[in-house]
């Protein structure tokens, strides 16, 4: 039996905890006294306020949370949280329209990286520190998500390492009590972002362009500060030290949480996902490089492959910055990157799409299938490294598969039906169910999502929520079973 109250309860507490955030951009400015000051002090009471009155509300109502619970408030919180985080920017931006705000809340919160802003030099500095820090937030909400709270319900990419899978997963909690999965989570977390922190500055970033690239790199988000990304700097060494951050926060967070308790790193290489992850990047850099040379889109291999790491990695780890507007590459360079985009890292990471893991379980059942044409009476499980993959397991890949298909097929037929071109409305989709951020068309690297209408921009918010609860957490609400007593 759904208990709403008691959901409405935790979402409060959920509320209260986010203003709390707000706290961070507000001490940046009221260190540097900007513009926004004044915006964030309002958006922070308005937000407590909100949140005390949800719990004081149904504080009557608190009991254990059921499984049906659980899907609730995970879609109400995902819905919610980036409605407060839309405040300080309609406060601070009174010429920015709630569409637009919610989109930028929404994208980064779930770390996608789509913008609908422009002049980002010239904001002031808070509101981008906020925009970049929310994707932090988003990255590791969604680590704990994915690894703690999704298996428990039966969704999600993390669901596969149950007891028929090999990697970290196997044991659902990790530890035995998920407070302490979070924990160790959050640690892992925290000390990633500091080495990415001061790995930044290093390399010649100043200290608050290194806190808000941090957040965006572990978050696999994306945003930046400047409109012109990382191309800002055409730096070599900024370049290498986001691709070699984004390639560690591709993988999952909970193998580097094994890896620690077991003090040893053999757990990491040993992980199928991800060597295929690792070699489906490293392939396509060196593909894409290779492809560029004898273009002539550079003079010199060194430079084909400097460009060629930095957009592939960026690109397949769903973060989406942009050091060139690789869309004046050959076609076939960036619809390559946008594939990776939708499948490369891995269950458990900071990134989106649908994790290599379930790729693997569908090369694997394909193969058997061809297998079973040439041999019907042959006993050919499907292995993920020495590990028999269910039946259950493999249905439940399908089905996720079918359901992605159909979202990406009806979402982009929304956005060509309010007049969209077919490159602009496909890779836009593409992009924001995949929480990848940047697309083709009008929505390249260069350019934003400011151009679309009302419609539009909602028709890829809803895609940015849907691909980053891994569309079956809130599907099922749209179903007639979940609601019967």
């Amino acid at each position: 039996m759904l208990s709403p109250l008691a959901v409405f309860a935790l979402v409060g507490r959920f509320v209260l905890l986010f203003a709390l955030l707000m706290l961070v951009p507000l001490a940046f400015a009221v260190v540097g006294d900007d513009a926004a000051k004044g915006a964030f002090m309002t958006a922070t009471a308005l937000t407590l306020a909100a949140g005390a009155a949800m719990v004081i509300s149904a504080r009557r109502f608190r009991r254990e949370l059921q499984s049906r619970d659980g899907f609730v408030l995970v879609t109400l919180t995902w819905l919610l949280l980036p409605a407060f985080g839309a405040l300080p920017l309609l406060l601070a931006m009174p010429s920015l329209s709630v569409t637009d705000a919610y989109f930028e809340a929404m994208s980064s919160f779930t770390a996608t990286g789509a913008t609908a802003l422009s002049g980002l030099d010239a904001l002031p500095l808070s509101v981008n520190v906020w925009r970049c820090f929310l994707q932090l937030v988003g990255g590791l909400g969604i680590i704990v998500l994915a690894v703690a709270i999704l298996p428990l319900l039966g969704v999600g990419g993390t669901q596969l390492f149950k007891t028929e899978m090999p990697g970290p997963m196997k044991d659902q909690k990790l530890t035995p009590r998920i407070a302490e999965t979070a924990r160790g989570l959050w640690v892992i977390y925290f000390v990633f972002a500091v080495l990415c922190f001061f790995a930044y500055r290093l390399a010649g970033m100043s200290w608050a362009d290194a806190f808000m690239h941090m957040c965006t790199t572990m978050g696999l988000g994306g945003f930046s500060s400047h409109d012109l990304s990382f191309g800002y700097w055409d730096s070599p060494a900024i370049e290498a030290v986001a691709v070699v951050f984004m390639m560690l926060s591709g993988v999952s967070f909970a193998l580097y949480f094994l890896a620690w308790r077991q003090g040893s790193l053999r757990i990491l290489w040993r992980d199928v996902e991800v060597r295929a992850f690792y070699a489906v990047v490293i392939g396509a850099v060196l593909l894409i490089s290779v492809y560029l040379t004898t273009n002539g889109t550079y003079e010199s291999y060194r430079q084909a492959l400097r460009y060629s790491v930095f957009h592939v990695v960026s690109i397949a780890t769903t973060t989406g910055y942009a050091s060139a507007d690789y869309t004046q590459w050959p076609l076939f360079a960036p619809f390559l990157m946008l594939l990776l985009g939708c499948f490369a890292t891995c269950a458990g990471s900071t990134g989106g799409g649908i994790k290599m893991i379930r790729l693997l379980v569908l090369l694997k059942q394909a193969r058997r299938e061809l297998v079973r044409i040439v041999h019907p009476n042959v006993v050919n499980p499907v292995l993920i490294g020495r590990a028999v993959v269910s039946p259950k397991v493999i249905h439940s890949v399908l089905a996720f598969m079918m359901i992605y298909g159909a979202t990406l097929v009806t979402l982009t037929m929304l956005l060509l039906f309010s007049g969209l071109d077919v490159v602009t409305a496909f890779t836009a989709v593409v992009a924001c169910v995949n929480n990848i951020g940047p697309g083709l068309g009008t929505v390249g690297p260069v350019h934003n999502y400011g151009s679309f209408s009302d419609f539009q921009t909602w028709v890829c918010t809803f895609g940015m929520m849907l691909g980053r609860l891994e569309l079956l957490a809130v599907l099922v609400l749209f179903t007639r079973q979940f609601w019967r007593g």
